[in-house]
């Protein structure tokens, strides 16, 4: 059997699921067999202590054993461990119906690389998912994802998906809970694989135990990691608004109080202009430092933008650009200050004009030291910001 040539493997992470495990493999040698499909089924064993792994063996599927706790570890252990060049990925309840693997083989030989269960275009059985997840959930996710990442998958936590061995290798996922499925799908969509969705029923689950997803806990992991993985929704966007709020408002009141109807705005709203544009810029900048990490720890597989972002614009440039600022707004404070020391330093009339200048002072030291932290944590990944080069592909 080792010897034999497999070109799908069916994968499946288990924790002690001794009620159904038999029933998935079952299924899935079988649907192999009707198909002709010189397939195997891989368990990724998480630690089961109820018999689930001798009735794999039994039922004859191999057992891959997960050093470390966690769904993605358990699914890692079965997808290093299988042969096969096409996989398919599904749940150790018996809520996924193997016998579908065949449909899912014949996407795979259309060109497919990723081919996504779909079960709001399929079936959902009554009583197989909560309806919370059904109608708040899952839809509320897959938005998100489609919105943050651009995908066009519109189940995308669905567990039983099938993909090539190559497309795995590049995802390079690094999650080890419930998020892998988002994250399998977002870097699906960063390396370029060709991706579809076929329908599929989901089944009332056959453990007679609580799922081991949790539905509030798991779905605040998913949500966290689209955000962390997201910079530019996260912190460069709001970070913008924030920024542009505060400039409106600063230019806009530099003149003198304004109206809107009876409602006066005066240098009290400028300073908050100048807290919100500030604040924007502080975010920013951590929103470029998130960038910046994920690019060179390889998290973001196409940021185009980023490398001739990193190539036209230098730390010498964020040096020069933030000190001109800081030299501007200092000089405009000291011309201030000399104009009030020569009156005495009597009551300061100048409020708008300091809260101007000062703008620019701290807008240009945040970007200096924004400058030196972006280089210093470039090159301690290895991206060296300034002449870009980056591991494997100098410049």
């Amino acid at each position: 059997m080792s010897n034999e040539q497999i070109d799908v493997s069916v994968v499946i992470p288990c924790l002690n699921e001794v009620k159904s495990i038999a029933f998935c493999i079952d299924k899935a040698l079988k649907a192999f067999q009707e198909a002709g499909i010189k397939g195997e089924v891989v368990i990724g064993d998480n630690g089961s202590t109820d018999g689930s792994i001798e009735i794999a063996e039994k039922h004859g599927a191999r057992v891959a054993h997960a050093t470390l706790k966690g769904y993605g570890h358990a699914l890692r252990a079965a997808i290093e461990a299988a042969r096969g060049t096409f996989l398919i990925m599904g749940d150790a309840d018996d809520s996924y119906d193997f016998t579908e693997v065949p449909r899912f083989v014949a996407k795979w030989h259309e060109g497919y690389e990723v081919v996504m269960g779909n079960r709001f275009k399929g079936e959902i059985k009554p009583g197989a998912m909560p309806w919370h997840h059904k109608y708040i959930g899952n839809p509320v996710l897959s938005t998100l994802l489609r919105v943050l990442f651009n995908t066009s998958i519109s189940d995308s936590h669905c567990g039983m998906r099938g993909f090539t061995k190559d497309s795995y290798i590049k995802m390079d996922l690094r999650t080890t809970g419930m998020e892998f499925a988002s994250e399998f799908v977002i870097k699906a969509v960063k390396i370029g694989a060709k991706m579809t969705e076929i329908p599929i029923t989901l089944w009332p689950d056959k453990r007679g135990r609580p799922p081991h997803l949790r539905s509030f806990r798991d779905g605040w992991r998913h949500l966290r990691f689209m955000l962390l993985y997201a910079p530019n929704w996260l912190f460069l966007v709001p970070g913008g608004v924030l920024m542009g709020l505060g400039l409106f408002l600063v230019f806009w009141l530099l003149a003198g109080p304004r109206y809107i109807g009876q409602t006066m705005f005066d240098y009290h709203s400028m300073f908050f202009g100048v807290i919100f544009t500030l604040l924007g810029a502080q975010i920013i900048s951590i929103g470029l430092f998130a960038k910046i990490f994920s690019h060179s720890e390889r998290f973001a597989a196409t940021e185009h933008g980023l490398e001739r972002w990193l190539k036209r614009l230098t730390f010498e440039h964020g040096l020069v650009g933030g000190g001109l600022l800081a030299l501007i707004g200092f000089a405009g404070d000291m011309w201030i200050f000399c104009q009030w020391a020569g009156s005495g330093f009597g009551a300061l009339a100048e409020i708008r004009a300091i809260m101007f200048w000062s703008l620019w002072f701290f807008l240009g030291l945040q970007v200096v030291f924004a400058s030196f932290f972006l280089s210093m944590l470039g090159i301690s990944r290895g991206t060296y910001i300034g002449d870009y080069e980056l591991k494997g592909q100098g410049q």
